[in-house]
């Protein structure tokens, strides 16, 4: 991201303490604590000491590079982070590192080599179900990188991991298996990379790409979503991983509650109607006995 020059002042900002409301009960461990991330680094023009205050184009105050170990979420790609962080002292405006010191254009990403990728400050609006990043698979909703060519894009975070890396989660090397790209749709293995395939961190079985484990006798797998939170800072600060409530699950359940619901309130109504028949019946069956016998 371009910016408007660094301030020459010396004021030392403190970091914004996150709203607890916004990350309720958020669970820590220290054995999560990783000394150094793996990521790959930025070619920044800009290298500011902690505390100098900068302009960003972003944001019409100026930011400080600031330490937190709360988790916070990001002004510009929209996403989790802790730790090192750029933050306004005139309001709640805080962004990743890596987001406010990201250039404008990555040549010859690992991710993607074919196309440059331009950095880009809004979401493509993408139907219903919205865009998402050809790396880990979760909604676009702010800053991203993109392909003009083929529409290809990733998080800003996301452009921090490369094809193979070394995370100190795991002993041996990890390679970014080849699967298919959401805007592509270029086979090269299971839909997505990670839909069929469980992660030794997570547990999980879930979409997006998969790093494995380049050693012939370990079968060791990590998403690629959660490779990411070894490098927006969670991890490094003994975070678990904060999950960002799904709009669509969310709808699925409230729909499906509502459904249980109509047909609850169908079978009782039935119900209802099929008992006040068989009263009816038996009152009528009880006039007709009365009738029979005082004829006879």
């Amino acid at each position: 991201m371009s910016n408007k020059g660094a301030m020459k002042k010396s004021n030392t900002f403190l970091a914004q303490r996150s709203n607890p409301m916004d990350f309720p009960n958020y669970p820590r461990s220290t054995s999560l604590v990783l000394s150094k991330s793996p990521s790959i680094e930025y070619p920044s023009i800009v290298n500011p000491s902690r505390g100098e205050q900068m302009l960003l184009s972003c944001h019409s105050h100026p930011l400080a590079q600031t330490y937190s170990s709360d988790p916070f979420t990001c002004m510009g790609c929209k996403e989790y982070g802790a730790g090192t962080r750029f933050t306004c002292q005139h309001c709640n405006f805080q962004l990743h590192e890596f987001c406010a010191l990201a250039p404008t254009t990555l040549e010859s990403h690992p991710f993607h080599c074919q196309h440059p990728l331009g950095f880009c400050s809004k979401p493509v609006k993408g139907g219903i179900l919205g865009k998402r990043c050809d790396i880990c698979c979760k909604p676009t909703a702010g800053y991203t990188y993109r392909c003009s060519a083929c529409s290809f894009q990733i998080h800003p975070c996301c452009a921090m991991l490369s094809t193979e890396m070394t995370f100190a989660v795991h002993p041996h090397p990890l390679k970014l298996i080849p699967g298919m790209t959401l805007s592509s749709g270029e086979a090269g293995g299971p839909a997505g990379g990670g839909g069929s395939i469980s992660c030794g961190e997570c547990k999980r079985k879930r979409s997006g790409r998969v790093y494995g484990c380049t050693a012939p006798s370990c079968d060791y797998h990590l998403h690629a979503v959660c490779a990411k939170n070894m490098i927006n800072g969670l991890r490094a600060n003994g975070i678990m991983s904060l999950e960002k409530p799904s709009m669509l699950g969310a709808a699925a359940k409230i729909a499906s509650q509502v459904v249980i619901e109509f047909i609850g309130g169908l079978i009782e109504g039935l119900g209802q109607g099929v008992g006040e028949v068989l009263v009816q019946n038996i009152a009528r069956g009880r006039c007709t006995s009365s009738r029979r016998r005082r004829l006879e």
